[in-house]
């Protein structure tokens, strides 16, 4: 019995072993998909998790070190105590330093964040830059740690995409599978950043995969929770915003000022939004008219965030302080005005110097401060029919935040997870209704998906005009001898005519093309060699098949 048992255990072992390897071969060669997806979504929702955690705690303590503050959560308050020199020095080093990393390890010196992970999702089968997105992450880290203007909300949850990409290159996931684990990341990343699992999940969904598609709310749901756990591991089951009761909203009455904060938010939330983009135009033509090198922008921005903040220090970092002394009262009318152009300008500075972060929690800070003051001159004015004023800066929060993100139901949900407080939804909801709907009108959509268009990426506009450009015409061109291809003279007449396209081109340049010229189809060459040698013809009917192809994969998968 005993040697049959030690004859048996070897062969059981390796018999495991080969399980094991035959597993992982169908996991590379098939993806996930037919061996435990849900396992892997958990893997990948433990993983952002204690990324964005240890983003989180990493930069409390470098802050904490820098600033000597015993609590980050009221920076500002320690760093009033410092000389200016130290305030104005903080950041102008961590600017120089950022500049460099951003130099060596990115190929155009910028920041990654949210936007580039939704172009990822929709462009990149589900995967975004890992070298580039971690000196992002380094170059974010140090950023809000010496004094920058932002949040640390994108740096995380682009580090997440990282993660996820790592594994789906690892597993060789199709475009369907990567953009799935792309989602679980992003939910793990937010839930664990707010304690926010609901918003973390529907964040992934709507701004991120920008569909609700069935088969990819599960494993999402998932790698929220596995996110939240993380995080309450941490700092337990409390609320990011500890408040103090807010005040009965005397309803119907009071719903039209929430109305007019909606639209006053939106307003606010383009000037935001528009600050960011000027800053970032104006720095590159001052840098391009000056020969300074990329480097030394974020050394700039630091030098002018370090000069407000030796009278304004609550401009450093997210603004915790800030936005509780907005949700709390503990302003008054004219400090709330002014730190909310203070702050405008500090994070137009932060990002248009190509410095880190991202523009979730300045999002925030304005928003209650935006809100605190429209609650102040509304109680004043009609004091027997209002709640109290810090009602109005809690749906500030949510309507500014809102209408930047252009995610409307995701930030609803993340302002009350943040708070805790589910009773005063319905003012929320409108104000955030409203906001949205002005905002996206005066943008595209979101903060995110304007900063895309502006690379000339049209996310904003649905895949019917993105996924021409994912597209490369050698890819659907016929070859030359292919019997249904046009003959080498009649394409090189076209080729004398301009009429002409590279195999390297992408269908949004052909079609436009085709619609001008009026054509059947157009010459493909190749223009490597010293003359142009022609390679095939491009149809117009071949194009458009592979066009609709495109569109029925992405709506077989929507509504998948």
């Amino acid at each position: 019995m005993a040697d049959s048992t030690h004859t048996e255990l070897p062969t059981q072992l390796a018999q495991v072993w080969t399980a094991m390897r035959d597993g992982w071969k169908v996991i590379r060669q098939r993806g996930p998909s037919q061996v435990q997806f849900w396992f892997i979504a958990l893997l990948i929702g433990i993983a952002a998790g204690f990324a964005a955690l240890g983003f989180r705690l990493g930069i409390a303590a470098l802050q904490a070190w820098l600033y000597g503050a015993d609590d980050v959560d009221f920076l500002h308050s320690f760093v009033e105590s410092l000389d200016w020199y130290w305030i104005l020095l903080i950041p102008t080093v961590g600017g120089l330093v950022v500049g460099l990393i951003l130099h060596y390890f990115t190929p155009d010196g910028r920041v990654r964040s949210v936007a580039d992970v939704i172009e990822g999702s929709a462009l990149g089968d589900g995967r975004v830059e890992v070298r580039a997105g971690l000196a992002s992450a380094v170059a974010s880290f140090l950023t809000l740690s010496s004094g920058g203007s932002t949040g640390r909300e994108g740096p995380v949850v682009h580090l997440a995409g990282v993660i996820s990409t790592w594994v789906s290159n690892r597993i060789g996931a199709d475009g369907l599978t990567g953009r799935d684990l792309l989602g679980c990341a992003v939910a793990a990343a937010v839930s664990a950043s707010f304690n926010a699992p609901i918003a973390g999940a529907l964040f992934a969904l709507e701004v991120v995969l920008r569909h609700f598609a069935v088969h990819a709310f599960a494993p999402i749901v998932i790698a929220s929770v596995a996110g939240t756990v993380i995080n309450r591991l941490a700092f337990g089951d409390v609320t990011e915003f500890v408040l103090p009761t807010p005040g009965a909203l005397q309803f119907y009455v009071e719903l039209p000022a929430f109305l007019m904060l909606g639209v006053i938010c939106g307003l606010v939330s383009v000037v935001l939004m528009r600050s960011i983009f000027w800053a970032d135009s104006f720095g590159t033509q001052m840098q391009n008219r000056l020969g300074l090198p990329r480097w030394l922008r974020p050394m700039v921005a630091g030098v002018l965030l370090g000069l407000i903040a030796i009278w304004y220090p609550h401009i450093i970092g997210v603004g915790y302080e800030t936005t509780v002394l907005a949700l709390t009262g503990g302003l008054v009318l004219g400090q709330v005005i002014l730190f909310t152009i203070v702050k405008t300008a500090a994070v137009a500075i932060t990002m248009g110097g190509r410095m880190g972060g991202g523009v979730f929690s300045p999002s925030l800070m304005i928003g209650a401060l935006t809100g605190l003051a429209f609650g102040l001159i509304a109680t004043s004015i009609l004091p027997d029919v209002s709640g109290t004023h810090t009602l109005y800066a809690f749906a500030g929060m949510g309507a500014v935040a809102a209408a930047v993100l252009g995610a409307p139901i995701s930030t609803t949900l993340i302002v009350f997870e943040l708070t805790g407080d589910w009773q005063i939804g319905l003012a929320v909801m409108v104000a955030v209704s409203m906001s949205t709907a002005l905002a996206s009108r005066m943008v595209d959509r979101s903060f995110f998906l304007t900063q895309l268009t502006k690379r000339d990426i049209h996310c904003a506009a649905g895949p019917q005009a993105y996924l021409l450009a994912m597209i490369r015409v050698g890819t659907v061109m016929r070859p030359m001898g292919d019997p249904r291809c046009a003959e080498a003279v009649d394409c090189e007449a076209k080729l004398e005519q301009g009429l002409v396209l590279t195999d390297m081109d992408k269908l949004d340049t052909a079609i436009p093309m085709f619609d001008r010229a009026d054509v059947a189809y157009l010459p493909v060459v190749d223009q490597s060699g010293d003359a142009p040698e022609i390679l095939g013809a491009l149809y117009h009917v071949d194009a458009l098949k592979a066009y609709n192809r495109a569109l029925a994969e992405t709506a077989a998968e929507e509504h998948s």
